[in-house]
C-alpha cells in the first residue's frame, strides 16, 4: 500500500522501515526536515552529537557492538569533509553502516557549499549511492542498506536539498539480504592443508575479525589438535577463558607467547588477512606451513602468501578438518599439553622507576584490570597508549571490544563509546584515550555522553605531550620541548561539563579514584598523570 508524502518524509520512513531507531548526526539545510519526520512522524531516536565525523563514529561503533547497520545523517559540503577521517575508519574496520548526506540543490551548481561529493567519499574507501530522482528514493534508500551490509562497509546516501519538499508515493522497499554467505573447502588444496594440519607436530589455530561467529568450531578443532588458540586484535577475547587461550598473536603477544608461536611449526589462520603486525613483519611465519581460511578472496596473499589458501566459510572449514582428521585417526599433537599455555597471557610489569607525582602506568593498567567493570564494553583510541591497554585490559568478547585503529588516527575513542553506550544501555563502556587524543577529538563529545546520561568511564593517560613523537626526539637525542603541551586539568573540565573528573597523581589518589567508580551517576573521567620519560613503548 502506498501514500503520498513528501521526499524529506518518505526518507525517514524508508529508513525506518529497515529496522532503524536510532540515528546519530548533525542537522543542516538538506536534513533537517528528514530528522524532524523520523522522530515525530516515525518515533525514532535522534542523537545530536557536536561534530559531523562524531556522529559517524558513534554510528560505527553502534552497528559494532548492536549487530546491525549503524546510520548518521549530516548536511552538504563542509558537513560531509569533516567525516572523512570517520568514513576512511569505517571502511578499513569494514563497518556496515549508511550515511545519509545532504547535497547541494542540484538546479544551483555554484552554490556556496557545492562540492564533488561522490569523488570525495570515493578517497575513502566508502561506498556511494546518489538519490537520482525524487521518485527513485524508496529503492536508493533499499540499494544502499542492501551494500552496507554484503559489502560491510559505510555507504554515503547523497541527497539533494531542493528534492526534499516534493511530493511521492512511498512504498515499503526493504531487500531481504543473506549476509553471512560461504561455502564448503574441497578439492585437492583442501587435502594439501589437511595433510600439513595433520603432519604438524606443533600445530597452532588463530583467529581473526573474520571468523568470531567460528568460535566453537575452532575451539573443536584446537581440542582435537591439543593446539593453541590465539587471535588478531580484532578477534580479541573470543577465546577468553578456555585453556589454550594466549589471547594476542603478533607484536601484542607476551615474551613467553611470542616464544611459543615461534616453535609451532603450522599456523592454521581463519578469517585474518595477517598484516604485519600480526605476523611481526614475516617474521612469526618464517619456517611454518600456512593455511589460510578466509571468506573474503582479497583477504589472501596481500602480505604473505600461504602454502594452502582456502575461499571458504570458517566454520563449515573448521569442522570439515575435523572431519577428516577423525576419519584418518590422526592422534592429537599434543602442543598445547607441552606446557601451561594458559599463563601465557601474562605481560610482565617491570620494576616501578615512576618519579614523584606521576601514577607508574603499567602498574595503574593491572590495577584498573582488577577493578573495573566486568561486564564493560572497551573502547580504545589511537596512540602510544593504547598497545599497552590491549595486552593488559580484558574484553569479555570481540563484540564488546571496539578498537579505533583502523585508520592509524587517534582522537576516534570517545565518540565511538558513545555509540557504543547506546547499543548496549545496560552496560558500562570503559574508553582509554591519550591526553592528545582526547584534546583532538573527546573534549567536544564528552558533553554528549553527559546530556546522553552514558554510564562511561573514561581513562586518559596524560603525559603532557605527543609521546612517539617524544620518544623519536629523545631516541635521537634531540629537545623533544615541540611535542610537549601544558593542557588544562581534563578533571576540571570533565566537572565543568557536567561529569565527574578525578586526577590521579599517586597510587593513593588512584584507589580513590576506584573507590568513586562504586557511586557514579553518568561519565566520570580518570585522568592518569604521567612521565613523559617513563611511558612504554609502544609494541606495533
Amino acid at each position: 500500500m502506498s501514500r503520498e508524502m513528501h521526499v524529506f518524509q518518505s526518507i525517514a520512513r524508508a529508513v525506518s522501515d529497515h529496522g532503524v531507531g536510532t540515528m546519530f548526526g548533525l542537522m543542516g539545510d538538506a536534513n533537517l526536515f528528514m530528522v524532524d519526520s523520523f522522530v515525530r512522524d516515525c518515533g525514532g531516536r535522534f542523537v545530536p552529537a557536536a561534530h559531523e565525523g562524531s556522529s559517524v563514529l558513534m554510528a560505527l561503533a553502534y552497528a559494532h557492538v548492536g549487530g546491525k547497520v549503524g546510520v548518521a545523517t549530516v548536511t552538504h559540503g563542509p558537513a560531509l569533509t569533516n567525516c572523512i577521517t570517520a568514513l576512511t575508519e569505517g571502511a578499513r574496520g569494514h563497518v556496515p553502516m549508511v550515511l545519509l548526506a545532504g547535497d547541494t540543490p542540484v538546479a544551483n551548481p555554484r552554490h556556496l557549499q557545492s562540492i564533488d561529493q561522490r569523488e570525495l567519499v570515493k578517497t575513502t574507501g566508502a561506498g556511494f549511492e546518489q538519490v537520482r530522482a525524487p521518485d527513485t528514493v524508496g529503492m536508493d534508500i533499499e540499494r544502499a542498506f542492501y551494500r552496507a551490509q554484503v559489502e560491510r562497509r559505510p555507504i554515503v546516501l547523497n541527497m539533494p536539498s531542493d528534492f526534499m519538499w516534493e511530493k511521492v508515493r512511498h512504498e515499503v522497499r526493504v531487500l531481504d539480504v543473506f549476509t553471512n554467505p560461504g561455502g564448503v573447502a574441497h578439492g585437492d588444496t583442501l587435502d594439501n592443508a589437511i595433510g600439513m594440519i595433520a603432519s604438524a607436530r606443533r600445530p597452532l589455530i588463530l583467529a581473526g575479525g573474520g571468523a568470531v561467529a567460528a568460535r566453537d568450531q575452532l575451539i573443536r578443532l584446537a581440542d582435537r589438535l591439543e593446539a593453541p588458540l590465539g587471535t588478531t586484535l580484532k578477534a580479541k577475547g573470543l577465546f577468553h577463558g578456555h585453556p589454550s587461550n594466549i589471547d594476542i598473536f603478533g607484536t601484542l603477544s607476551s615474551p613467553a607467547a611470542y616464544e611459543l608461536i615461534a616453535q609451532s611449526d603450522c599456523i592454521v589462520c581463519f578469517g585474518t588477512s595477517l598484516h604485519d603486525f600480526t605476523t611481526d613483519r614475516g617474521k612469526l611465519m618464517k619456517g611454518k606451513r600456512i593455511v589460510q581460511v578466509d571468506v573474503e578472496p582479497t583477504a589472501i596473499g596481500g602480505g604473505l602468501h600461504p602454502d594452502a589458501a582456502l575461499v571458504a566459510d570458517a566454520g563449515l572449514t573448521a569442522e570439515t578438518i575435523l572431519y577428516w582428521l577423525d576419519e584418518a585417526e590422526i592422534p592429537a599433537s599434543g602442543f598445547a599439553r607441552e606446557r601451561d599455555v594458559g599463563q601465557l597471557t601474562r605481560h610482565p610489569v617491570g620494576p616501578d622507576k615512576t618519579a614523584e607525582g606521576y601514577v607508574n602506568y603499567v602498574r595503574a593498567l593491572e590495577r584498573l584490570e582488577a577493578a573495573l567493570p566486568k561486564d564493560r564494553i572497551l573502547v580504545t583510541d589511537g596512540g602510544r597508549f593504547m598497545t599497552e591497554v590491549w595486552c593488559r585490559i580484558s574484553a569479555p568478547d570481540p563484540q564488546s571490544f571496539v578498537v579505533t585503529a583502523n585508520f592509524g588516527s587517534i582522537g576516534l575513542g570517545l565518540q565511538e563509546a558513545i555509540g557504543a553506550g547506546l547499543a548496549a544501555p545496560d552496560r558500562p563502556v570503559v574508553v582509554f584515550c591519550g591526553d592528545g587524543g582526547f584534546m583532538m577529538g573527546g573534549i567536544n563529545e564528552f558533553n554528549t555522553a553527559v546530556r546522553l546520561g552514558l554510564d562511561l568511564i573514561l581513562i586518559i593517560a596524560n603525559d603532557s605531550a605527543y609521546g612517539a613523537e617524544h620518544i623519536q626526539f629523545l631516541d635521537r637525542q634531540m629537545d623533544p620541548s615541540l611535542t610537549e603541551f601544558h593542557w588544562p586539568s581534563f578533571a576540571d573540565i570533565a566537572t565543568s561539563l557536567g561529569g565527574q573528573g578525578i586526577q590521579v597523581r599517586s597510587d593513593k589518589e588512584l584507589e580513590t579514584a576506584l573507590a568513586a567508580l562504586d557511586s557514579r551517576k553518568g561519565p566520570i573521567l580518570i585522568e592518569l598523570r604521567l612521565d613523559p620519560h617513563d611511558v612504554p613503548r609502544m609494541r606495533i
